[in-house]
């Protein structure tokens, strides 16, 4: 068996609307190793061995559902909470797609690989050790993997339905979309000053603001020598605690120093982090972490350095060996808790007790193993939030005020965190910037605290939204163009608006981005840009089966339209399957939000089925049944109703404007337009805009390279017409013929190409509807030939239209520019030249600088 495909899902995705986080495999597996039989026991066992638990049914579980079934439990062996979706049979005989979800995207894919390996090693009985593969997991795993603290506001957030996207590869979230984003990394928001965490990093400032602020803190100097220590120790007196001046989780911190001798090795210690050195009055008591957020006191906890307790049996390295098999340890900040590692601080503390390694200690005598507290040494911390007198909270309020420091960590040291806190009994040794979090949400003792939910709930404070309106189109065609006008009509009623097309990525009218951005990265820009407060997204089928949308869900969603194109591609063989590539769309929409779908289109009206939020429909008839019964039920409709435009609710209906007066429809004749711009006022009054603005939207949207480029662009010659127009399907060929029947022409000349990635049929057919159309026609070829040759195209395409014109005049030009140039050269008198464009910005350039100089001959001729 073998991977044929790999696709990573970010998103609403053709296979799950819920699970974002996918791997889709296609893999290629021989009818005879379809099912394992017997090896299926063997991989158990092997596996086991290994510590994987796999979750199998019976003998009849097949070997592509083992694939996901292993790569499952490869995952949650590096404690990844992943889960086996399904398998199912692809298109070709032998093929099937394999789905699991996965939490980090390098670990699924490895997974993946590995279980297929896997299989193929117990179909021949040698099934190799896993232990390379599972260490290599696990190494993913802390590379990239979410700290506690990240993890804990991410769920949050999550839990209060706010968008999360990772960044970067370390902590580096934004949560929300557009101008409502904010930014954490780890516990340092958007909203926290700068100027407070650079402040706090110099802890001699720190100290001189507090003791200003007369806040309790422990006399000391700053130091860069040895001699300007030895004169601060001895005005300090023992013992003293020397550290770094910029300093993080306890890294270079000597407390309890009772000698000379001890306070210069220390001091040595701590010029390895900075140059300059803080020598400061040792306090007896406890080390407590108090926790301010948005000023106001959430948690404290009691913290305790490393340490072992001796069992009279066992050596100091075998029981620290011990402690690091509590499964709450990890490496680093990957778990609630941190493994102990044997470092110079250790080596210092033995020697000063006079131990190695290899000693035994006493039963039950303790020994601490680092000087500081910190989680990321080794300690541990108990819960006594509930325990702390009411002064010693309005002093923690007080002091993250006086630092401007919104989320803030306060160290103390004190015997009792319920007796108010003086320069007799205690004092303030440092505030923290980004402080860790694991420790009031699984202190090792008393009641866990979520301290992610004041974050989050500062950074959005009821009512503030995390989110922006967010509308999202799909269908056949038209996408581009109801995008188009929907950013128009947004733009209009005072937002900035970002919106993505086959043309490229907007904001406020701005090219950010050229060429085709109708995928999820083009999405994820706009949804990143912070000035945006309306996202208008086109989403074709490509980026959808690729990896998903890029958004978790939409304000507004809407289907233009389902018809026959590009099938036979990435597994998409039916115009049903097309639907339901499309169908992603209004599914992402939230539940509060609208699902706005074409009622004149079985294939999309029938997508309301088993949606979770709320349908509106359009039609270009306002009888259609299937409208009079959702107006009939209260619900929202547009349609076209006695030449006019109309949004109708219930019993209300509301005339925007006649058809004939909305440019866009070029006076009501075409009626492609007209159905874009349906969907179009629709999303915009559910999107809060108003009738009036609308009104004013759709009369200002002319049709025009500037609007609408490569969308019925007309250009008029002194002697003939010329259109540019995308068709470039059969549907948008039938909607050309509807408008092209209506134009007088002495002839109708079309310049067309076809997409070489069609079936044989669909070329021939687009042929056929070119015969109907045109009186003549010029052949071109795009740059992208997509599978097939010039000559192969040209073949397929004559055949169609000899079908239905034998005799018809033909002309084959390669190059798009050059085959206009000859049509207009060869146009005669009151000619109409459509011209099917590939190069839409450099066709539209030529044509319009061709008609300026057309111009100027007119008015030279006068």
């Amino acid at each position: 068996m073998e991977i044929l495909q790999t696709r990573v899902m970010r998103g609403p995705n053709y296979w799950s609307a819920k699970d974002h986080q996918l791997i889709v495999l296609k893999v290629r597996i021989d009818e005879a190793d379809s099912r394992l039989g017997d090896s299926l026991e063997l991989l158990k066992d092997k596996l086991s061995e290994q510590q994987l638990t796999l979750e199998v049914d019976d003998q009849s579980t097949t070997a592509a559902e083992l694939i996901g079934r292993v790569a499952v439990a490869l995952q949650a062996r590096a404690g990844m909470n992943c889960r086996f979706v399904e398998a199912t049979p692809a298109e070709e005989s032998g093929t099937f797609y394999v789905l699991f979800t996965y939490t980090i995207e390098s670990m699924g894919r490895y997974a993946a690989e590995v279980a297929v390996n896997t299989l193929n090693t117990v179909l021949t009985g040698t099934l190799e050790d896993l232990e390379s593969d599972v260490r290599e997991l696990a190494r993913l795993s802390r590379r990239e993997a979410l700290g506690p603290s990240t993890r804990a506001l991410v769920e949050e957030a999550l839990r209060h339905n706010i968008p999360v996207k990772q960044l970067d590869k370390s902590a580096l979230i934004m949560l929300g979309y557009g101008r409502n984003q904010r930014i954490i990394t780890a516990a340092v928001a958007s909203t926290t000053s700068a100027i407070a965490v650079e402040v706090v990093r110099d802890k001699e400032i720190t100290k001189q603001l507090l003791a200003e602020g007369r806040i309790p803190t422990p006399r000391g100097s700053l130091v860069a020598s040895v001699a300007e220590l030895e004169d601060a120790v001895s005005e300090l007196e023992f013992p003293v605690v020397v550290k770094p001046l910029n300093g993080n989780h306890g890294r270079g911190i000597t407390t309890n120093i009772q000698t000379l001798e001890d306070a210069i090795a220390a001091f040595h210690l701590a010029q390895k982090i900075s140059r300059y050195v803080i020598v400061e009055r040792h306090i007896n008591g406890y080390d407590f972490r108090f926790l301010v957020i948005n000023y106001k006191l959430v948690a404290v906890a009691k913290r305790t350095p490393a340490s072992v307790t001796g069992d009279g049996t066992s050596t100091i390295s075998e029981l620290i060996n011990e402690s690091n098999k509590d499964p709450r340890r990890g490496i680093g900040h990957e778990n609630v808790l941190t493994e102990i590692t044997v470092d110079d601080n250790t080596r210092q503390i033995l020697a000063e007790n006079q131990l190695s390694l290899d000693d035994v200690l006493p039963a039950g005598q303790t020994l601490y193993l680092k000087y500081t507290a910190n989680l990321s040494s080794g300690g541990t911390a108990d819960d006594v939030t509930d325990q702390v007198h009411i002064q010693n909270v309005r002093m923690a309020e007080r002091i993250a005020r006086l630092m401007n420091l919104d989320i803030c960590g306060i160290d103390i040291m004190t015997e009792d965190v319920a007796i108010p806190i003086t320069n007799r009994n205690g004092a303030v040794l440092e505030v923290n910037a980004g402080p860790g979090l694991r420790m009031h949400i699984a202190p090792s003792n008393g009641q866990p605290r979520n301290v992610a939910a004041p974050i989050i709930e500062m950074l959005y404070p009821a009512p503030a939204s995390s989110r922006i309106p967010l509308v999202a189109i799909t269908g056949t065609n038209g996408k581009t163009t109801t995008t188009r006008l929907i950013a128009h009509l947004a733009k209009q009623a005072g937002h900035c608006v970002g919106f993505t097309t086959t043309d490229g990525v907007f904001v406020n009218d701005q090219a950010i981005e050229q060429g085709d951005c109708s995928g999820p990265a083009s999405s994820a820009l706009v949804l990143r840009d912070p000035l945006v407060n309306f996202a208008v997204l086109e989403c074709a089928r490509g980026g959808i089966l690729r990896s998903g949308l890029g958004f978790d869900q939409c304000s507004t969603s809407i289907v233009t339209n389902i018809s026959e194109d590009h099938l036979g591609l990435n597994g998409i063989h039916t115009i049903e399957d097309l639907a339901r590539v499309k169908a992603v769309v209004p599914k992402s929409t939230s539940s509060t939000g609208y699902a706005i779908l074409n009622a004149d289109d079985d294939l999309v009206y029938n997508m309301k089925e088993g949606l979770e939020c709320n349908v509106a429909l359009f039609s270009m008839n306002g009888d259609n049944p299937r409208v009079q019964e959702q107006l009939r039920k209260g619900g929202m409709a547009a349609v076209v109703d006695n030449g006019y435009f109309c949004i109708c609710q219930g019993d209300l209906v509301r005339q925007v404007l006649p058809v004939a007066e909305v440019p866009l429809t070029f006076g009501g004749t075409a009626e492609s337009m007209v159905k874009n711009v349906l969907p179009s006022m629709l999303a915009a009054y559910i999107e809060g805009i108003s009738i009036a603005k609308i009104q004013a939207g759709l009369k200002d949207f002319k049709p025009s390279p500037q609007n609408t480029p490569g969308r019925m662009n007309l250009f008029e010659f002194r002697n003939f017409n010329l259109m540019v127009d995308y068709a470039h399907n059969e549907a948008g060929y039938q909607e050309l013929k509807k408008y092209a029947n209506g134009v007088t022409a002495s002839v109708k000349t079309g310049v067309l190409a076809v997409a070489g990635d069609r079936r044989e049929q669909d070329i021939i057919k687009l042929g056929n509807l070119a015969a109907d159309i045109f009186d003549n026609l010029i052949i071109k070829h795009d740059k992208d030939g997509r599978g097939r040759t010039p000559e192969q195209l040209t073949d397929l395409m004559l055949r169609g239209v000899r079908e239905v014109k034998p005799d018809m005049p033909v002309s084959v030009i390669s190059d798009e520019r050059e085959a206009v140039q000859y049509a207009i050269e060869n146009a005669p008198k009151d000619a109409w030249i459509f011209v099917n464009t590939d190069e839409v910005q450099e066709t539209l350039h030529f044509i319009s600088e061709t008609q300026q100089k057309d111009r100027e001959l007119a008015n030279c001729n006068l």
